[in-house]
């Protein structure tokens, strides 16, 4: 663990550890694999070395063709993601029995951090520029997953999965995408065998139907008004759907493959520091966080469809 000045709580700590919000889902597709030093290097991989097929005849006299799987060496570095919250003393004294504000504050204070990387995460996996030309597409028009008519989720999910050198596991998509998919007459059709004219598919069953071992929605809220303005709730994940290939095992040091993950220095931390000059009998700084990086690891370990449905 990364040495600090601030003195590290073992209680609050355990809190902010322990905390998860359960709307979240940056966790299921990047997730933590540990790193010693903020800076680490991971292997950016090449499918296309799978797919080559060298000269396997092997002369009477000759030695084997050599081959060798491997990926490009990137270097990246872990980034700190802390927030303060400060408790007057004099808050602490009335506070009602039984009431830890400080506790508080670190659960308040993780979840904003959390929510913070849930916007990266999302930044990251719906971006076009982290897939392959080939790995990616944009909906338009009736071809919209909200044009019940016309649209063709089915069809346009399984050549999308079927298009991949490694078939994706794991289906990521915005609530409001999932919400006019899940619904989709033909979708629902090809679950239920029936006319599709009612009713609506849940996760499982869409994951049966494209033999996904996941599917993960994304719920998350965002205000981006600026401070002091009416609140402007808008969604974190977009009208988008990803398909990727998800392997928990992999880590940056082994050659297992996998669309993404994230490197963390140590565990999440939090720690309270008096501080004499703020407020009449002095005050409580909380500062939680943890240090980390979302990465991609392959272009081609996931299929972009954007624009699933419509504003």
């Amino acid at each position: 663990m990364a040495k600090s000045l601030f003195p590290i709580d073992p209680v609050m700590t355990a809190i902010v550890i322990a905390y998860r919000n359960k709307r979240l889902i940056a966790d299921e597709i990047f997730p933590y694999i540990p790193v010693g030093k903020s800076l680490f290097k991971f292997l950016k991989f090449n499918l296309e070395q799978g797919f080559t097929l060298p000269n396997t005849l092997v002369g009477r006299k000759s030695s084997p063709n050599k081959v060798e799987f491997s990926g490009s060496e990137v270097e990246a570095s872990c980034a700190d993601y802390f927030l303060d919250d400060v408790i007057p003393q004099s808050d602490i004294d009335d506070a009602p029995e039984g009431v830890n504000l400080i506790n508080n504050a670190s659960e308040g204070i993780i979840d904003l951090i959390m929510l913070d990387r849930e916007v990266r995460a999302a930044a990251l996996a719906f971006s076009a520029g982290q897939y392959a030309t080939g790995n990616k597409a944009a909906l338009s028009g009736s071809d919209r997953f909200d044009d019940y008519v016309a649209s063709d989720p089915v069809n346009t999910i399984k050549d999308a999965l079927s298009s991949m050198l490694m078939r994706g596991n794991v289906m990521v998509v915005g609530r409001k995408a999932f919400d006019k998919l899940s619904s989709h007459p033909k979708i629902v059709k090809a679950i239920n065998a029936n006319s599709g004219d009612s009713g609506i598919a849940t996760r499982a069953q869409i994951a049966g139907l494209f033999e996904l071992d996941d599917v993960i929605v994304g719920e998350a809220f965002l205000n981006t008004a600026k401070k002091g303005e009416t609140m402007t709730l808008s969604r974190v994940w977009g009208n988008h759907l990803s398909l990727i290939y998800r392997d928990r095992l992999a880590n940056n040091s082994n050659n297992r493959m996998t669309f993404g993950f994230t490197a963390r220095q140590g565990s999440r931390v939090a720690g309270v520091l008096p501080d004499k000059m703020i407020g009449a009998r002095g005050s409580h700084i909380v500062r939680a966080g943890e240090t980390v990086k979302e990465v991609v690891t392959s272009d081609r370990l996931g299929y972009l469809i954007q624009n699933v449905v419509s504003d």
